[in-house]
């Protein structure tokens, strides 16, 4: 008798079903007329792809691109979007083989065709049946799963595919859950025997220093440890595992050797140490994201919908433009300027000396095709819906619409959060319907109030009853700005979500040129950015004046933050080499008096400094 799945706590909405407003919204309206709304029409890897006929990428690109793009396009509702995500999947679905191949290949290249983007377009197929209820979709899933089973048998997995193969679960499980037969949960056994066991890797832990400059490695990629953090909740679906214990082991390592101040670990591509001036790429912030909202998802756990917060409103804003035409290949914490760097000074541990800049493709064109989940993916994880009802899982600004025992429901979070301290949970119900809801108390809250009642930080709030019409739920949060304490003596400020840093002014220097046949052209151009303001300085005191500002337009912009901190701070002596600040001051002195500085938030910030030494003793 085959084993059924482990149900989920929390099972997400479809982008047909959750809708963002506020702030969200416009984010997600700003991402699609810039860069990743467009790359259809001005990027050759997903115009001229092999899998729409082109002579272009026919591997992860267009699959990673459409990742985004597809629920963007129905969270929004734009129907031109609509159709072009649709000319794309008619494509791949007509060119699948009779076998269930799927992928844009020649048979004799199958051999050597890594499957990891059998996973991933298996992926965005199921994807797109939640937007659309397509039916052609679980046939064609089937089929590539299927003939992915025989696969393996003879050509086992290897490079990405092997370092990858918990993401295929992912699908798997859609089409077990649908339609169970005896040769999934084998083919589920196979990919865990033949793919890279990272349980093992993090209990046996090798990799305390940064990977050495230069040598690259699947083992360190950052990308691959950020998708692995969920494989062990997938697995506990199907088997007698703890969801959790893997995941939170694993991240208390990478924070302990690799950790950065916005609550995510350096990969310049690989694992790098917990230097300021380290690089994280773009493609560990949206997939350690996603492997946070399956945890959320799979076990409930509210740690995980505290650790996608922080990255949905500090890492992943920081390294996309505010425009959100360009993107960064590798963030910094202390990021200065964003110049080439000499090629014989180069920091990153294996990317170029154009790594930080923002652009199409700076380095190389992973992160230009897969940015685009992260905002989109983060509002479909707010509310999620649960047997008795519907929770509450990540603070965001959406509204879903929902039948519970037969009753029309529809529930929304209205807030500023995080720019503001409170949110407002407003539930309507057609009829009397008896529904548990559940609202997140996050872990990184002082104290707070539901309707008045104290709520207890780090848990979930739960009320049972009958509602009937409409209610309003208020939910007050106190925060306490203070610092962390970061490596080398150094320090960083907290306040609630949000990281602080002290923004630079900045100098944008447009770069227009084609490469390898590519063509960078405003909007879609690569810059510099260089410094007008000072940068070296430390914190004096442990006092902040917290100020609210008009949540704007766009809320991630150095121009116009939404909030505010006000302190001390005093010029030391820190130098800038090869276009790069130290990582850590060359004396620790202050060079004058005591200045007041405003800090904004990480997110909001091109330039910045963010880890500084703290004088006050």
């Amino acid at each position: 008798m085959m084993k059924p799945l482990k149900a989920l706590k929390y099972r997400p909405f479809s982008p047909e079903q959750i809708k963002p407003t506020g702030w969200l919204r416009r984010q997600l309206r700003r991402q699609a007329e810039g860069l990743g709304g467009n790359l259809d029409r001005v990027w050759p890897d997903i115009r001229d792809s092999r899998w729409i006929g082109g002579e272009a990428d026919g591997w992860e690109r267009v699959p990673y691109w459409l990742d985004g793009f597809i629920p963007l396009a129905w969270l929004l509702d734009d129907g031109d979007m609509q159709s072009r995500a649709a000319r794309y999947i008619d494509a791949i679905l007509s060119g699948q083989e009779e076998d269930g191949w799927i992928c844009p290949c020649t048979a004799q290249e199958r051999e050597r065709y890594d499957v990891w983007v059998v996973f991933l377009i298996c992926k965005v197929l199921v994807l797109y049946h939640d937007c659309t209820g397509d039916k052609r979709v679980e046939g064609a899933v089937y089929r590539a799963l299927e003939n992915l089973n025989r696969h393996i048998e003879q050509f086992t997995l290897f490079g990405w595919g092997l370092a990858r193969w918990y993401e295929c679960l992912i699908p798997l499980f859609w089409l077990y859950e649908r339609k169970p037969e005896e040769w999934m949960p084998t083919l589920a056994q196979k990919l865990q025997i033949q793919g890279m066991d990272y349980e093992k890797l993090f209990d046996n832990w090798r990799y305390t220093e940064p990977t050495a400059h230069g040598k690259w490695s699947f083992v360190t990629h950052v990308v691959n440890i950020a998708m692995s953090l969920k494989s062990g909740a997938l697995l506990s679906r199907l088997q007698d595992v703890d969801g959790n214990a893997f995941a939170k082991n694993a991240l208390q390592i990478l924070f302990r050797d690799h950790g950065m101040a916005a609550g995510h670990f350096t990969g310049d591509e690989c694992l790098s140490g917990n230097s300021p001036v380290q690089g994280s790429e773009c493609c560990s912030v949206v997939e350690a994201m996603y492997s946070y909202e399956q945890l959320l998802s799979v076990d409930g756990d509210i740690f995980w919908g505290d650790m996608l917060e922080k990255l949905t409103f500090n890492t992943l804003p920081a390294t996309l433009s505010p425009d959100m035409w360009t993107h960064q290949y590798d963030q910094q914490t202390n990021q200065v300027q964003c110049t080439y760097l000499p090629k014989d000074k180069v920091i990153f541990g294996t990317n170029s000396g154009e790594s930080h800049l923002f652009g199409l493709e700076p380095n190389f064109g992973c992160c230009t095709a897969n940015f685009g989940q992260g905002f989109p993916k983060a509002a479909l994880s707010a509310l999620m819906r649960m047997e008795k009802g519907i929770a509450v899982t990540a603070i965001l600004p959406v509204q879903a619409e929902f039948t519970h025992q037969g009753v029309p429901v529809r529930c929304e979070i209205r807030t500023e959060y995080p720019f503001r301290d409170r949110y407002t949970v407003v539930l309507t119900a057609e009829k009397p319907v008896e529904l548990e809801l559940r609202l997140r108390i996050p872990g990184f809250t002082d104290t707070a109030t539901v309707n008045g009642e104290k709520a207890l930080p780090g848990t979930y709030y739960q009320i049972n009853r009958i509602f009937e019409g409409e209610t309003a739920i208020e939910v007050e949060m106190t925060f306490t700005a203070a610092y962390t304490v970061r490596p080398r003596d150094m320090a960083c400020v907290w306040r609630g979500p949000l990281l602080y840093s002290l923004p630079i002014k900045e100098k944008w220097i447009i770069h227009e040129f084609e490469r390898d046949g590519v063509t960078r052209k405003f909007p879609y151009c690569d810059y510099e950015i260089l410094p007008e303001s000072a940068w070296n300085y430390a914190f004096v005191r442990s006092d902040f004046a917290y100020e609210e500002r008009p949540v704007g337009e766009n809320p991630f912009s150095p121009d116009t933050p939404p909030a505010v901190l006000r302190t001390m701070m005093a010029p030391i002596h820190w130098k800038l080499e090869n276009g790069v600040c130290t990582a850590v001051p060359a004396g620790r002195e202050p060079l004058g008096g005591p200045e007041e500085k405003i800090l904004i938030p990480y997110g909001c910030t091109n330039l910045r400094m963010t880890e500084a030494p703290l004088l006050e003793k």
